[in-house]
């Protein structure tokens, strides 16, 4: 009977010990008694790793930067394109500004938290990019739109792609694709030459679109694919020629793709902005190849420049 009494009662203060004291002290004291209650499993590692929570910070207080903070959540940091970004914490930093202000957005990002930094600008950033040793940095594009500050952005869906255009990809790629996932947009998460493919896809249409617009008067893009679709699809074949000689391989149905993505946003005006970053991509490669004696492969766009007074 006592022995009884003792042994329940030892196994009593083991389930206590158990409940109270944390695993690695439990485990001790398992061991020096040489003894366990019944379904006591011995810890596998002698640490715990306490998770670290995500930090979203969201850079540019304009239509994307504010609906994208939304999504996030009120745990979201939102700071000004010309505020310093926080120096602690883990997590993506997107920058939700126009490509000018992005040098200005990398000094004010302390270096410890560049890597993080979350490029969602049109344009190519690649030498920009290289330049600022942010090659791998997690790169976007945007195909969704906000048409006024507040308002729910509408997804970049097409009659021909119904699953949307939207794409990221690199560290923080996932991280974005599910933000939107649940706010019912749509991300698709590429490969790296898979993206740089998606990149220039998107490039070519601001540039090709832009420009025959601008040639007609600043006309909306979806005027031009009505309009002027002949002219507007040879220009964009021109470029994806340009780009080919790149060693960059398209998916088939760039001019339909590009065609059926501005009938759903076309609404959209047309003007040459922000050049360096956009059409100065492709002017650049026309001055290349007349400085090394070959014919321009670009020449359509570099005569629409020109005829222009941008160039």
């Amino acid at each position: 009977m006592r022995a009884a009494l003792s042994s329940s009662s030892t196994t009593i203060v083991l389930l206590l010990i158990i409940l109270v004291l944390p695993a690695t002290l439990v485990h001790s004291f398992v061991t020096s008694t040489n003894r366990a209650p019944a379904g006591y499993n011995p810890p596998r590692a002698t640490v715990r790793m306490m998770a670290t929570a995500t930090q979203h910070v969201v850079v540019g207080k304009g239509r994307v930067g504010e609906a994208l903070a939304k999504m996030l959540g009120p745990k979201a940091i939102m700071v000004g394109r010309t505020d310093p970004v926080p120096s602690e914490g883990t997590g993506p930093i997107y920058i939700a500004t126009r490509n000018d202000d992005l040098a200005a957005v990398i000094e004010k990002t302390p270096p410890n938290r560049r890597k993080d930094l979350v490029f969602m600008q049109n344009g190519m950033l690649g030498t920009f990019l290289e330049r600022s040793a942010l090659q791998d940095n997690t790169q976007v594009l945007v195909y969704f739109a906000v048409a006024k500050k507040g308002e729910a952005p509408t997804d970049g869906v097409t009659d021909l792609n119904p699953e949307g255009l939207t794409a990221a990809h690199g560290e923080w790629a996932n991280d974005l694709a599910a933000t939107l996932r649940a706010a019912g947009l749509s991300c698709h998460v590429l490969e790296k030459e898979q993206f740089r493919a998606a990149m220039f896809e998107k490039l070519i249409w601001i540039s090709s679109f832009m420009l025959v617009g601008a040639a007609h008067g600043g006309i909306t893009v979806g005027e031009v694919e009505q309009s002027h679709r002949p002219q507007v699809v040879a220009l964009i074949k021109e470029l994806k020629s340009a780009v080919e000689e790149l060693d960059v391989t398209f998916k088939e149905g760039v001019e339909d793709r590009l065609c059926a993505y501005t009938r759903s946003v076309a609404h959209f005006p047309t003007a040459i902005k922000e050049f360096q970053w956009r059409n100065g991509f492709f002017w650049d490669i026309s001055q290349a190849a007349a400085k090394a004696g070959k014919a321009d492969p670009c020449a359509t766009h570099s005569a629409m420049l020109q005829q222009l007074g941008v160039v």
